[in-house]
């Protein structure tokens, strides 16, 4: 057994007018920026099918511009999140898992299912929909993580919820959003969003040492001491766990940077 999981740093998308030129050598052409990015990053979370949904085709040409080993995390389509009452989102979980997305085979890596900061924690709703998560598609192994975005999810009990049904939280570096790091899956999935394009690697350089000791103490099988948990009286089992960390948001502008030196600071 291996002592440690694989850790994968990235950014959101792959598309930044911004990285023209700076992060992108001169004159790449747009149709090759996916390849640059996918041998410069381990992993890239993809926005826009949040918004809407893509063709067969298209994963499949995302899978083949990329090298071994590399991943696309999806975001869930809002239509899935955005309700009232989330037990009523099957045909949407459906139709989003059916659009295709099994093309990307191996290069397909953790859902992302994101609420909006008004949403509130209803247990028995919460748990219809964790439920309606399926842990295969076409014989392909799927890996669910929420990102909640309201203070209501800071119980024990929905850390509980998810360690039932193995599905992650996301561990949110944000200003604003709560974050749950402590371990449901056999996975942590990590958003880094308090990065400045004043600082030219998004976080400064100690801030993404710093993560990246945490993110190796989870690929261990640990939980880093200093990060607040929800649930700090339960025990996660200790086996080595894969893990994904994306540069989002805040500093936009240097996030592939600074994912090249988290990706350094855990190699």
């Amino acid at each position: 057994m291996t002592q440690s999981g694989i850790i994968r740093t990235g950014i959101g998308g792959w598309t930044f007018d911004p990285w023209e030129g700076r992060f992108y050598p001169e004159k790449l052409p747009k149709k090759r920026q996916l390849e640059f990015a996918s041998r410069e990053l381990t992993a890239i979370e993809v926005n826009g099918t949040y918004y809407s949904s893509q063709k067969p085709e298209t994963f499949a040409k995302w899978a083949s511009d990329v090298p071994d080993g590399f991943v696309f995390s999806l975001k869930a389509s809002r239509f899935c999140t955005n309700r009232k009452v989330l037990a009523e989102a099957g045909p949407s979980i459906e139709k989003f898992l059916g659009q295709g997305i099994a093309e990307l085979g191996p290069h397909l890596g953790p859902i992302l299912w994101q609420f909006m900061g008004t949403k509130k924690f209803e247990p028995e709703d919460f748990e219809a929909f964790l439920a309606l998560l399926p842990p295969s598609l076409d014989g392909l192994p799927l890996r669910h993580v929420v990102e909640p975005r309201h203070e209501s999810f800071c119980t024990p009990d929905f850390v509980e919820l998810l360690a039932k049904y193995k599905v992650a939280a996301v561990c949110a570096d944000h200003a604003d959003y709560p974050m749950f790091a402590d371990v449901t899956a056999d996975f942590v999935y990590a958003r880094l969003q308090k990065g400045s394009d004043e600082v030219a690697t998004c976080y400064p350089p100690e801030a993404v040492a710093g993560w990246g000791e945490r993110l190796k103490v989870y690929a261990s099988g640990e939980v880093p001491p200093d990060l607040p948990l929800n649930a700090p009286g339960r025990h996660a089992e200790k086996n080595p766990r894969d893990v994904f960390a994306f540069f989002i948001t805040g500093g936009k502008v240097n996030a592939p940077d600074g994912a090249r030196l988290l990706q350094k600071a855990v190699g």
